[in-house]
């Protein structure tokens, strides 16, 4: 076994995935115009994503120990290729079709975006966990740093479209079949990466998962899920998921609309944020306590959302957009490494609970916020959202305060499981 390889192609991994997510939110309206959809349909296009996001996780995460990560992963990378090809051949209608559900072209579309969701889930499924297998004395460290390569993607896959933008004059009006053309071949830049990394672990070996190393049943598993603690944590993790990537699938748009700039730089932006706060700041978790990071993150991304729904030029775009980069930044991988360090018994499982249920919410948020961008205005939809982090303030400060009246916060040892 190569731990430097393997975590090198796992960070690769995120990065495809993390690619789908920023050329697809650059390449929205293109779609949209091709398919002849409405923003509240589009939503409704892109759930699948986050559905098979989410059963992938959950269903490839808990079955990790049976079918090996190797697998799973090199299913992950035939998946993304796979649903890219069948978006490039989805037929386009003519006009609108009512009911829209009813054209093929759609029904496609639809179907891809599903496979698209359970390919990530499949990365997210098994990277976690061997992060945490192989790094067990640095779990929050590492996996801050390997989730410093979500950001990665979307810079990598931002700057690319936004280049392709401008090589071929896509934000010119006029743009004609130039822009079907154009967002094929930003959508093609994804099999890029799968490849890469299906070539790295083509012959390389994986190890057990911590949770099977150490002789903890499947039975015990289960039970560590079932626990109040936990069950609140998953609950988090609901609303953090929401707060950071459904918004993110809009920005491009709202920063479009109401700057005149094109929005995907800002999501660049951030993205920019998050890599830097993630690959360098990792350690900061334990020296402020994850809970602590965790509120403050709350506070900064609630206030960032506030902002952007009331922005109108460039400067305040990035103004508002950097308090919501900063806040929104150590969400995810700061509720992986929690659910990692406090239940470690939850093994494979807990992870890719997680990470399902992030996915999840993002699902019933996505459709939801294209309904109040179609009735409101983008303005509104990142106000609605932003009481999300409002809630989570209240309840990370309130464990934060929890953990510190019982001795502070500390990682659960495997050995020591059973005393907590």
């Amino acid at each position: 076994m190569n731990p430097g390889k393997l975590f090198a192609a796992s960070c690769v991994a995120l990065v495809t995935t993390s690619m789908v997510f920023s050329i697809r939110g650059d390449i929205a309206d293109a779609l949209r115009a091709d398919f002849r959809i409405n923003a509240e349909q589009f939503g409704v296009a892109l759930t699948p994503a986050f559905w098979g996001f989410t059963l992938s996780a959950i269903f490839g995460g808990s079955l990790v120990d049976f079918f090996g990560m190797r697998r799973l992963l090199l299913l992950s990378a035939f998946g993304y290729i796979a649903a890219v090809l069948a978006i490039f051949l989805a037929p386009r209608p003519a006009a609108e079709v009512t009911p829209y559900y009813s054209d093929m072209g759609f029904r496609v579309l639809w179907s891809a975006m599903l496979m698209l969701g359970l390919s990530q889930g499949l990365v997210e499924g098994v990277i976690n966990p061997l992060c945490a297998t192989m790094y067990p004395k640095e779990k929050t460290h590492k996996l801050n740093v390997l989730h410093a390569w979500w950001p990665g993607g979307l810079i990598i896959g931002g700057l690319a479209a936004f280049a392709i933008t401008k090589i071929m004059g896509l934000d010119a009006s006029g743009a004609g079949g130039q822009a079907t053309f154009g967002w094929q071949l930003k959508l093609g830049l994804i099999m890029i990466p799968a490849v890469i990394y299906a070539v790295m672990i083509w012959k390389e070996s994986f190890p057990q998962t911590e949770r099977v190393a150490a002789g903890i049943s499947t039975g015990d598993m289960f039970k560590e899920c079932l626990k109040p603690m936990f069950i609140l944590w998953w609950v988090c993790m609901w609303m953090t998921a929401s707060t950071e990537l459904g918004p993110d699938q809009w920005v491009p748009s709202l920063i479009t609309s109401s700057t005149g700039m094109q929005g995907i730089l800002i999501l660049v932006y951030t993205a920019g944020i998050m890599f830097v706060l993630r690959f360098f700041g990792g350690r900061l978790a334990h020296a402020l306590s994850p809970l602590g990071l965790l509120t403050i993150s709350a506070v900064l991304s609630g206030l960032g959302l506030f902002g952007l729904s009331g922005i109108s030029t460039a400067a305040g775009a990035f103004g508002a957009a950097t308090l919501y980069g900063v806040g929104k930044t150590f969400f995810w991988p700061l509720m992986l490494g929690v659910t990692s360090e406090r239940f470690p018994k939850s093994g494979a499982l807990g992870l890719a609970i997680m990470g399902g249920t992030g996915n999840l919410a993002v699902a019933f948020i996505l459709p939801i916020m294209g309904g109040w961008y179609d009735k409101f205005g983008a303005a509104a939809t990142f106000r609605y959202v932003a009481v999300l982090p409002v809630i989570l303030t209240v309840i990370f400060a309130a464990l934060y305060f929890y953990y510190k009246a019982r001795g502070g916060y500390k990682a659960v040892e495997l050995g020591k499981a059973a005393a907590r």
